[in-house]
């Protein structure tokens, strides 16, 4: 089966896909204690998979690998089921990778038989954890151009929360100067202080190049290895995100708790990016700065401050949350100032918490 999405015939070359979608997503907490992070829903029935899913739509990707690791029941039947009919026949080829990759790099290297057998002349590697708008096709024909070993979408972000990602200092044609994966103390761009250039974890690569660089067994992660290798050699391009529907770059690491709730509530009165499954705002925003999961039920007198609800919460008409910082600290989990509700918790907090006198005194009534 080939992975190999044609160019036009004029252009010369051809491009092998692959999307990483192993990701634990640790910092998500409970919701990705047997789901993977791309498998986490955003903003009604979406999934946090289906932004890249559709961004691939939009490039006109006929076939791609798909390299699952953690919990990857959900995205195999997911992404056949969602998305199968927009790739070629059998062009959609999930691989479980379940213990084997010990990095970004390292799933690459063993789907390389695929990738090679493509026949492609370079690689488009793919993050699934992200929610971004993107036309994979001018970065793509921005990387050939230029003869790169190597191109990286970049976006900009606020120096104080660049630290979670790859930092670069590009030149002003693009060519990376530059890279630490994940600094303590990250750098700004030179002339927009307090604002970083980091890595999207999108990566175009010269076939070639990326075949000679991983024939050691050692190189396993991009950010850390291959990408450096790269910079030091002069060989590796930036590429910053365009405006998209919304007339500006949005790209977002729904890493966290605070930051999967916050990205949401951005999709709801000027959204930024096109949602690949719009639904209707009811379904998932509870008011209060709150979402709530599908599979999520919430009693319309609940008081619910910026928080997350878990699916197969059961919320009640007495529940307040968010608005009592030690009382929500005995219960739920905090990020930032989000909150997360799960159904474990509630049941420890029926449990555990002292019931109303007039509550016990109906159940001893009933006894």
């Amino acid at each position: 089966m080939s992975i190999t999405h044609r160019m036009p015939a004029a252009t010369g070359y051809s491009v092998a896909t692959i999307l990483l979608a192993g990701g634990k997503g640790t910092r998500l907490a409970d919701l990705t204690a047997t789901e993977a992070k791309p498998a986490i829903h955003f903003a009604g029935r979406n999934r946090i998979v289906d932004f890249t899913m559709a961004n691939c739509v939009r490039s006109g990707i006929g076939r791609m690998i798909v390299a699952t690791q953690f919990a990857p029941a959900t995205l195999h039947d997911h992404l056949p089921a969602r998305w199968g009919a927009h790739f070629a026949p059998n062009g959609l080829s999930i691989v479980d990778g379940r213990g084997a990759y010990a990095g970004t790099a390292d799933a690459v290297r063993r789907n390389w038989d695929a990738i090679e057998a493509s026949g492609a002349s370079h690689v488009l590697v793919l993050a699934a954890d992200h929610v971004y708008e993107m036309d994979y096709r001018p970065m793509i024909e921005a990387h050939v151009a230029s003869g790169a070993a190597v191109t990286l979408a970049a976006d900009v972000v606020d120096q104080a929360q660049a630290s979670g990602f790859g930092v670069m200092h590009a030149d002003r044609q693009g060519r990376i100067l530059s890279f630490l994966e994940k600094p303590e103390f990250p750098p700004s761009i030179p002339d927009e202080p307090g604002r970083a250039l980091v890595s999207m974890g999108i990566y175009v690569f010269d076939k070639s190049w990326l075949a000679d660089a991983m024939r050691d067994g050692t190189v396993t992660d991009f950010g850390h290895d291959l990408v450096p290798l790269a910079v030091d050699r002069a060989e590796a391009m930036s590429y910053r995100l365009p405006a998209g529907t919304g007339g500006r770059s949005y790209w977002r690491d729904v890493g966290t708790l605070q930051a999967l709730r916050l990205a949401q509530l951005d999709f709801l009165r000027d959204p930024p990016a096109r949602l690949p499954f719009p639904s209707a705002v009811g379904d998932w925003y509870l008011g209060n700065d709150s979402v709530a999961m599908p599979g999520a039920t919430v009693h319309p007198h609940a008081r619910l401050t910026r928080c997350i609800v878990a699916p197969g919460c059961h919320v009640s008409a007495d529940l307040v949350a968010g608005e009592d910082p030690a009382e929500d600290a005995r219960w739920f989990r905090q990020s930032g100032d989000t909150l997360l509700i799960t159904p474990a918790m509630l049941r420890r907090r029926d449990a555990l918490r002292p019931r109303p006198a007039h509550v016990l005194r109906g159940m001893r009534r009933h006894a």
